[in-house]
């Protein structure tokens, strides 16, 4: 007797399609049978002429807390994954204070406790001193995150040396280091004036820079890197040129893959990040690395700020809070490049789900709908259209930069770990179920 059994649709994995009745037992994906095969189960849905995907994984959030958390929290944040279809979200480290040290790691997982509505993976960062780097490497982080521009000191990884140093004290304790590139001796502390002055502040050469030195350290090291977010055709050539150098995988966002420099002046501070948006060359430049499959991993630097913040009156363009919102709009987003022909729904699981599973090692439960792994399944109406809104955000940012996109697809429902968590455009009323994920699922000895 299983617990559910979906009939009807289609399944999609990171390679194509398969018609099969999905079944569910003990939060886990038990069995994928040929369509009507009779069995017994506690409950059945029918999803006929629906796609059923894997929980999308978002590699890179920032939900804010602690010490942030009028921008956004662990409720909301993960509210808004719940009804975007993200059911895993990795978390990022730069929250006041930063999650560097054991005791601010526990403090983090105390505060998520019975608060998740999806399953998140803690990523930490790393200190100049590596002092605390074995210890926290023992609560089982998903990853450690190496800054090599823009951010203060203590953290700044900003010479070859040190960025090797990193890599070498990471290597034996077999964990993903990601790397944030830039090149700090090409960046200017301070930015007077407007969007032209910012972007220039933030070169593509920075970008390139620093992907070179990550991959050479990394090369030296031989140890498992992730490149974070790149926008630019130069970043772009770079990595093509020396990916066969080390173990590496890059990742890019939907806001740079559907926005210019252009679009600054439409929709100036509500797309304000780094790195900046870049020239329409740069993003087609990202658009044809996305439909080749060189991008490894698409995942949206989540990144709300208040209104108030965001809509405040700054002295310089580069005064304004960096970052947006996306966990809630990144399957819509992607459903976009589905509906232009960029790419099919196999490459969308491949990018948003399966790689970053696999390569956060959270891939043993994560990122397909086969057996044995958590069932995690959005349910996806291919008949019907989404359109993005701000009124439908629920993150604490009130709005999309997205608004107004209209894509095919419709997301019907999300489970997690079999139980409904969205169903018809809101959330279920049920208490938050979803839990802290760590690397292996094991601890490092």
């Amino acid at each position: 007797m299983f617990d559910l059994v979906l009939r009807g649709g289609t399944i999609v994995g990171a390679n194509g399609f398969l018609r099969a009745d999905l079944c569910v037992s003990g939060g886990r994906v038990a069995a994928l049978l040929s369509p009507q095969t009779p069995v017994g189960a506690k409950a059945e849905w029918r999803v006929d002429g629906c796609y059923l995907l894997p929980g999308l994984v978002d590699a890179h959030v920032h939900l804010r807390e602690p010490g942030l958390t009028h921008k956004e929290d662990f409720e909301s944040g993960t509210r808004a994954a719940a009804a975007g279809g993200v059911t895993t979200l990795l978390d990022m480290p730069t929250d006041e204070p930063w999650t560097d040290t054991v005791d601010s790691y526990t403090e983090k997982q105390s505060l998520a406790k019975g608060r998740l509505y999806v399953d998140v993976g803690l990523q930490v960062a790393l200190r100049r001193d590596t002092d605390q780097l074995h210890a926290l490497r023992s609560l089982n982080p998903v990853s450690v995150e190496v800054f090599t521009a823009d951010v203060p000191a203590a953290y700044l990884h900003d010479t070859q040396s040190s960025l090797l140093h990193a890599l070498k004290r990471i290597k034996p304790l077999d964990i993903l280091a990601c790397v944030s590139p830039g090149d700090q001796s090409l960046l200017e502390s301070v930015v007077q004036g407007g969007v032209d002055e910012f972007a220039a502040s933030r070169p593509p050469l920075a970008e390139a820079s620093g992907i070179a030195k990550a991959i050479l350290s990394a090369a030296e090291a031989m140890t498992r890197i992730h490149i974070r977010q790149t926008n630019s055709a130069l970043g772009i050539a770079t990595y093509r040129r020396m990916r066969d150098l080390a173990d590496v995988s890059i990742e890019t966002t939907p806001q740079c893959l559907l926005f210019s420099a252009q679009d600054y002046y439409q929709l100036g501070a509500d797309i304000k990040a780094s790195p900046p948006m870049r020239s329409v060359e740069d993003r087609d430049v990202l658009r044809e690395a996305l439909r080749e499959g060189l991008i490894d991993i698409v995942a949206t630097d989540h990144a709300p700020h208040s209104r108030e913040e965001k809509t405040a009156e700054y002295g310089t363009f580069a005064a304004i809070p960096g970052g947006m919102p996306g966990v809630q709009t990144l399957l819509a987003s992607m459903l976009h490049f589905v509906g232009t022909g960029d790419i099919d729904l196999p490459a969308l699981v491949r990018m948003c789900s399966t790689n970053p599973a696999q390569r956060f090692r959270i891939g043993d439960r994560k990122g397909a709908l086969s057996p044995g792994k958590d069932a995690d399944i959005l349910v996806v109406n291919p008949n019907l259209d989404t359109c993005i809104r701000h009124g439908d955000q629920l993150s604490k940012a009130g709005y999309t930069p997205f608004d107004g996109m209209r894509v095919p697809g419709k997301l019907t429902a999300v489970f997690l770990r079999g139980q409904p968590i969205y169903e018809d455009g809101r959330l279920a009323s049920v208490a938050p179920t979803g839990t802290i994920l760590g690397a292996f699922d094991h601890e490092f000895a």
